[in-house]
């Protein structure tokens, strides 16, 4: 039995305007009350007029439709065909969908620190050239006072990066969502990326630059360990921790387990892609809660974490090379779930899904973590109410 695609948004208040909208062109728009109450636009789609099937419909609206839902076509997004009480609160035009972003992780960091260890440490630091004045945090000690210092050590603290000079002074880099950093050797021309700092050594530059226009990597300079102990998190280092260690931090505060592995005051350096990686290898959902994991499934994710770690952290050491890593990305290839929504998962073929959380998603396999369920995605979702289907069998 075939419905009305607005009998499909029933349970919503915008029935009356989703009856004009399911007749015209070729483009899906969808409008829905927000957490907060406001208007918003949900998604836009575009297609060509061939592709009028169920399956090119359920891509472009980033979810699973109800199959017996008869897809019909529907007009562009006008605000004449918005409730004439809440007009001013749509946007006029639907804003693009961008790829969700995700610093750099545990693996990552790694990668750096190893390929700066063997290019600057015992080499005096030239010269520093801030690109923007709002990228240094921090105002003691001053930037003059660590020209001329050797470098000791380059270490890894959580996702931040950490540069020791002599005198226990220690450059503290966090590149946040779009930080990277680039080395250019001395003998090299330099490129001609706009860059937020340049450390000048003489055997190199290392430069950090940051996409976009949101300024959100940070330098701090610090002096002696105790201040550099304030950029710990906490988290454990998973990697060099037992079990048991794993296990009693997971269970310490009542979380789903994507948001206590992802949280850094409870693991070091694991955070939005590679938890996703985690919780599909241990075949388990990432809301469930951390007081319901049985030991089984405490032991299971342990061995999880510990592996998808040390084997992202070899690839792409190995990818790497003896060269600067340059292809530093949230978003691979390889991986199995993070960043794949809409694609096969590798292992049983199930459609990826994902739960969107403002500027973050997670990931996952229906049937490999959650039993065949299909969790609210947080938007459509709440649109379509008791008509979003709860399994992928529906």
């Amino acid at each position: 039995m075939t419905r009305n695609p607005a009998e499909w948004l029933a349970g919503s208040h915008h029935v009356r305007s989703a009856r004009r909208w399911w007749r015209g062109q070729i483009t899906i728009s969808i409008a829905r009350r927000g957490s907060r109450g406001r208007i918003g636009c949900y998604s836009t789609a575009t297609h060509d007029p061939s592709r009028r099937s169920a399956s090119s419909i359920r891509e472009a609206c980033g979810t699973v439709a109800p199959r017996d839902c008869r897809i019909l076509s529907v007009p562009p997004f006008r605000r004449s065909a918005v409730p004439p009480f809440r007009r001013s609160a749509i946007p006029r035009r639907t804003p693009p969908c961008f790829p969700v972003r995700t610093l750099p992780e545990l693996p990552d960091i790694t990668v750096y620190v190893e390929a700066l260890g063997a290019r600057i440490v015992g080499e005096p630091l030239v010269a520093i050239r801030l690109g923007s004045p709002f990228l240094l945090r921090s105002v003691d000690p001053p930037l003059h006072e660590l020209i001329g210092r050797a470098v000791r050590s380059v270490e890894r603290l959580g996702k931040r990066i950490v540069i020791a000079l002599d005198g226990e002074l220690f450059l503290v880099l966090h590149l946040m969502i779009a930080g990277r950093l680039h080395w250019t050797p001395r003998a090299a021309k330099p490129g001609r990326r706009a860059s937020l700092a340049t450390f000048e050594f003489e055997s190199g530059t290392l430069t950090l630059t940051e996409a976009g226009t949101k300024r959100r990597a940070s330098l701090y300079l610090e002096r002696g360990r105790d201040a550099l102990a304030a950029h710990d998190r906490g988290g454990l280092e998973v990697l060099s921790a037992s079990r048991e260690q794993f296990t009693a931090r997971l269970r310490s505060r009542n979380h789903t387990l994507k948001r206590s592995l992802a949280d850094p005051r409870l693991f070091s350096g694991i955070g939005n892609a590679y938890s996703d990686e985690i919780l599909h290898r241990a075949r388990l959902s990432p809301v469930k809660l951390t007081s319901r994991l049985t030991d089984d499934e405490a032991a299971r994710l342990f061995e999880a974490t510990r592996t998808t770690l040390a084997q992202w952290t070899e690839r792409l050491r190995a990818d790497a090379g003896s060269d600067f890593p340059e292809d530093v990305t949230a978003f691979r290839g390889e991986m199995a779930v993070h960043g794949k929504f809409g694609q096969p998962c590798p292992d049983c073929g199930t459609t990826i899904q994902r739960i969107r959380y403002a500027d973050n998603e997670t990931n996952y396999c229906p049937r490999c973590q959650t039993e065949g369920k299909l969790l609210a995605d947080r938007a459509l979702s709440r649109l379509l109410k008791g008509d979003w289907p709860r399994s992928i069998d529906d």
